[in-house]
């Protein structure tokens, strides 16, 4: 956790103090600089419990990471719905990292009690990846639509939300329209002139703003992804220390990338394919090997396996796409 929150305090109070927009190049130097530290973490495992465990950290690390670029795809989408500029899109992330470092923590802590009590669940789990990864293999691609979003819907309905940002901010005070001001009938008649006109200061409410809201909306598609994501680490190791910090140093990592994958995004045309494979392969390692009798799978081996997917994925995709030059959009800019 100290290094965690040395790298938020570097990353807002020092790297992106000021609001910009990041480019490119920028997203895939902080990537890299994420992605060592995550590497050398596993380093410091090794040191402290063993080769074991530095496997399992490092395969965790990768899942988590290859997960989360499904992730990235939807935030795009719902930075885009939202009409969030790239100007402000860091901040959301950043603030967004913070909700899921607590609510990993909460649900990692809850899977671990569970396996701890049944292990039968764990064949659940099992099925649960399987079928998780074949409804991504065959999926038609087609984007979500948003307008019907659950989240938005309740936020919209039961909150004072702004119609416009308020440059980086996530809440405002804002005067009421004359609709909802309640008290309007209660006015003297002391608040009026003598053309009946109301010079009363408008009242003054707390907002929420469209930025708040997509920082909502974010967390929440993190819990649904986390769904997925959870249960496949569990399916490499069942130490929560592992688990967890796997999955924060993944995740930590997540924002820097989300500029550079924005970008190329429709370059991975496969990439769905490889994360349908892993998942197979994770939920089909847990329900034959543990249930079978079959021997625990060697660490090394599932991370040869998921490296070699996640890459094969890549390289076909970037194969298959060559020459293909990104859509004009935001997401460009460097």
């Amino acid at each position: 956790m100290a290094i965690v929150l040395c790298l938020l305090v570097l990353d807002l109070g020092v790297l992106n103090r000021k609001d910009h927009v990041i480019g490119v190049k920028e997203s895939l130097k902080l990537s890299a600089f994420y992605i060592a530290v995550g590497l050398l973490f596993g380093g410091w495992v090794w040191w402290e419990l063993g080769q074991t465990k530095a496997v399992e950290y490092w395969t965790g690390f990768v899942v988590e990471k290859t997960l989360a670029m499904d992730n990235i795809f939807v935030i795009a989408m719902i930075f885009s719905y939202m009409a969030v500029p790239r100007l402000y899109q860091h901040r959301v992330l950043f603030w967004g990292i913070l909700g899921v470092i607590v609510l990993r923590g909460v649900m990692i802590g809850l899977g671990a009690s569970l396996v701890a009590e049944f292990h039968w669940i764990l064949y659940g789990f099992g099925a649960f990846l399987v079928i998780s990864g074949l409804k991504i293999a065959l999926s038609s691609g087609e984007e979500t639509n948003l307008e019907n979003n659950a989240v938005l819907s309740f936020m919209t309905r039961y909150m004072r939300v702004t119609k416009t940002l308020h440059g980086h901010q996530f809440f405002v005070r804002a005067p009421l329209e004359e609709s909802e001001d309640r008290d309007d009938k209660n006015k003297t008649k002391n608040d009026k002139d003598t053309n009946g006109r109301n010079t009363a200061a408008p009242r003054m409410a707390l907002f929420v703003t469209p930025l708040f809201v997509t920082l909502v909306m974010i967390e929440v598609a993190d819990v649904i992804f986390a769904v997925d994501s959870i249960p496949a680490i569990f399916g490499i190791t069942l130490d929560p220390y592992i688990v967890y910090t796997s999955n924060i140093f993944a995740i930590l990592g997540l924002r820097a990338l989300y500029f550079a994958l924005a970008a190329l995004m429709e370059r991975f045309v496969y990439l769905k394919y490889a994360l349908a494979l892993i998942l197979v392969f994770i939920g089909a390692k847990l329900l034959l090997v543990d249930m079978l009798g079959l021997g625990k799978c060697p660490p090394l081996v599932s991370l040869a396996v998921t490296v070699a997917i996640l890459v094969g994925g890549i390289a076909c995709s970037l194969f298959k796409t060559r020459g293909k030059t990104p859509a004009a959009s935001s997401f460009t800019e460097d």
